[in-house]
């Protein structure tokens, strides 16, 4: 079986996840190095970690080998082309918080590009803002997802899907949780699976005044992702990965858009800037 953590109980303490901030880049060729450790030592602070209301942030890289090894290979919903994006970084925001985050961080975005703290040679491939559907659990006393980025996991996998039939992500999640979640999470190498909707602008509301494009979209009122935080490597986990989209597709609930596989970055160095 699978947990799920119950608002009011003994783990629900008011520190607790309410949306995300996602953003996947692509360093342009030879600007390698140099966006790694622009990112780590100035925007991962100056861009987010700043702000009153951010939880926790993390950052993850995917190497030649692990963008190789992304599906499906015409995965240009969310990556165009499919293995664009080899830094990922993900941000909690505290939960009821979100609006007061937003006006933090707009702005903050804006002051630091016009005060020469942007870095141009780099394409959003994906960034978005998504709220936190649910949480899920390998274990009876597990790490509680608000703790998922300071518990620095080895492995990352992200799922992007849509909905089947106009399913809005929290009823994909409950088909999920009946049978098909459960069973993946048990005894692997996954030990949260977190599941997000992301936050879709007014249909009438004008483009984002943002210095830069921030690749593809957010889908639409099916779109989900699930953050699967791993023990080790995610190269073993990737055929469980794969029979549990398979089943959730065959099982009519979603159809798998992207999945990319990424590991840690080890801060304060640029491993892994050779390598993607």
């Amino acid at each position: 079986m699978s947990y799920a953590l119950t608002p009011g109980g003994p783990d629900h303490y008011p520190a607790q996840v309410g949306t995300m901030l996602v953003t996947m880049v692509e360093p342009h060729k030879g600007y390698e190095r140099a966006f790694n450790r622009w990112y780590e030592r100035d925007h991962f602070y100056g861009g987010c970690m700043e702000g009153a209301d951010t939880l926790a942030g993390a950052r993850f890289v995917a190497t030649r080998e692990l963008k190789n090894l992304r599906w499906p290979s015409d995965g240009t919903a969310v990556a165009d082309p499919v293995d664009a994006g080899s830094y990922v970084a993900v941000y909690w925001v505290q939960a009821g918080r979100h609006a007061e985050w937003t006006a933090w961080s707009t702005p903050q975005v804006r002051w630091l590009y016009e005060n020469g703290r942007g870095f141009p040679e780099r394409t959003h491939v994906h960034t978005s803002l998504y709220s936190l559907v649910g949480a899920d659990y390998r274990d009876p006393d597990p790490v509680p997802v608000t703790l998922a980025l300071d518990r620095r996991y080895a492995g990352l996998v992200i799922l992007w899907f849509d909905g089947l039939e106009g399913r809005a992500p929290v009823d994909s999640l409950a088909e999920l949780r009946r049978e098909i979640l459960p069973e993946m999470l048990a005894g692997s190498k996954i030990e949260i699976a977190a599941t997000l909707a992301p936050i879709l602008p007014p249909k009438d509301a004008p483009p984002p005044t943002v210095p830069m494009k921030l690749g593809s979209g957010p889908g639409d009122e099916t779109r989900f992702c699930q953050l699967m935080f791993l023990d080790d490597h995610p190269g073993d986990t990737l055929p469980r990965l794969q029979a549990y989209a398979e089943r959730v597709r065959k099982a009519g609930i979603a159809e798998l858009r992207l999945a990319a596989p990424f590991i840690k970055t080890v801060v304060g160095t640029d491993k892994y800037v050779d390598e993607l």
